[in-house]
């Protein structure tokens, strides 16, 4: 199981995007509202999420991906059982997606200092990671980090890569009309 968070404020296709391909990769995503099920993004889109937080279980947890977007970011990293996740993820070794500015989020939490990562221009301070890359899509260890709305379909095709290798990735992207 992936948990896809969504606070208030989230960008839309850095969520929307990621959850559509790895959806049609057969990944069992559920979406994840911070603060309830009803969320709106940072370009005014509502979304209904699977879940609210308050429903959020590790058991079976394999993957978390944060969504950037501002303030987006901000109302996700204050949410204790988002963090709660987010580090249950780390400890547990499991994979952690963020994009955009969202990656910060694993900075303030100390997580990045083994870890190559990427953000979006701006945020590289608060990374605290061993390497900063201007990649767009960076994988390291069990982190996958990406700079913004614009590789939000490299984003969402390296995590399926990475969960079910390179052949599945690229039938989907052909599938797609992605090549």
């Amino acid at each position: 199981m992936i948990y896809l968070f969504l606070a208030n404020g989230f960008e839309e296709i850095e969520a929307l995007a990621t959850a559509d391909i790895l959806r049609r990769a057969g990944c069992g995503l559920v979406t994840v509202g911070v603060g309830g099920r009803k969320i709106t993004g940072a370009h005014m889109i509502e979304v209904t999420a699977d879940i609210d937080e308050k429903e959020a279980v590790t058991d079976g947890l394999d993957m978390v991906v944060l969504p950037g977007g501002m303030p987006g970011t901000l109302n996700l990293e204050k949410s204790p059982i988002a963090g709660a996740v987010i580090r249950y993820c780390a400890e547990n070794d499991k994979y952690i997606a963020a994009i955009c500015a969202a990656p910060s989020i694993l900075g303030h939490m100390n997580l990045l200092k083994e870890h190559t990562a990427t953000c979006f221009p701006g945020y590289e301070q608060e990374l605290h990671a061993k390497t900063v890359s201007k990649d767009p899509v960076c994988v390291s260890g069990k982190v996958i980090t990406a700079r913004g709305a614009g590789v939000s379909v490299e984003f969402a095709f390296k995590i399926v890569e990475v969960l079910f290798g390179s052949e599945k990735s690229m039938m989907l992207r052909k599938s797609m009309q992605c090549m």
